[in-house]
């Protein structure tokens, strides 16, 4: 089976089911875990906007042209708080309107530890499951991804806002309150989001009876040595599948990050 690699698709589940778009195909990945799994790539990277073979990959799947032409691939994308929409300067004004003028979520997540995160409310709990998250809270809908990352930047100023990889798939993090965390952070950022408030009056929402959502992945064992496959430097991977957390293939001779390796050209072969 060969296609271009494109980013683990999940449903939710007790555990968490997945699946390897490649190409055309969707394979479910439930019966290898236990098994083995080879996967070679042969190659080859295509655009995923223009579909044109590209000698190296830019920001997870696209071409230099399209990488620096498309808005999502703008800075903004990293950090919201920066978006300029608004400004009338966006790459792709409809681009915009359908991704970042929209409903936000700003968030907490237990991943490889305490993390604020937001993304478009349509996006839960898909966002949450690509983290690796075990538990996650909703905070705020907001009407904009601008206004998600004014809150994000302000309660990171006491809470991590990226996910430490290596702790992630190293095993599940010690649950914590995230209803406790959430009140703490609000508390500290008081004055901030008030001034955030004045500045958006009726398009901030504080979602106090939010509930806990919980998250439980398919993993046989946690590796106790992380050792990273890289295609570009050998187009193998190959190994007993010994679980999937996040965007991760964990196989007992490495690990593998699909995201990473949106449009690569990968074989599935059978052993």
């Amino acid at each position: 089976m060969l296609g271009t690699l494109r980013k683990l698709r999940s449903e939710r589940g007790e555990p968490i089911s997945y699946s390897l778009p490649l190409g055309d195909f969707s394979v479910p990945l439930a019966p290898f875990i236990g098994n083995t799994l080879h996967l070679r790539y042969q190659g080859s990277i295509y655009c995923l906007a223009c579909s044109r073979k590209t000698s190296k990959s830019y920001n997870q799947g696209y071409c230099f042209v399209c990488c620096r032409k498309l808005a999502a691939c703008d800075m903004c994308i990293l950090k919201p708080e920066t978006c300029h929409y608004h400004l009338g300067t966006c790459r792709e004004p409809a681009w915009g309107e359908a991704h970042c003028m929209t409903s936000h979520i700003v968030y907490l997540a237990n991943s490889s530890g305490l993390k604020v995160g937001i993304t478009r409310e349509t996006q839960l709990p898909t966002r949450w499951i690509d983290q690796g998250a075990t538990q996650a809270l909703p905070i705020f809908r907001v009407a904009t991804r601008y206004q998600s990352g004014l809150i994000e930047k302000a309660l990171a100023q006491y809470i991590a806002d990226k996910t430490n990889w290596q702790a992630l798939i190293k095993g599940d993090s010690t649950p914590v309150d995230l209803q406790a965390e959430r009140d703490v952070l609000l508390n500290k950022c008081q004055a901030e989001l008030e001034e955030i408030y004045q500045r958006f009056p009726s398009q901030i929402d504080l979602l106090p009876d939010a509930i806990v959502e919980s998250f439980r992945y398919p993993v046989l064992q946690y590796p106790t040595k992380i050792s990273s496959f890289n295609l570009d430097k050998n187009p193998d991977v190959i190994g007993t599948l010994m679980g999937i957390k996040g965007q991760y293939l964990l196989l007992d001779t490495g690990v593998i990050n699909i995201r990473k390796y949106t449009s690569y050209q990968v074989e599935l072969l059978t052993v």
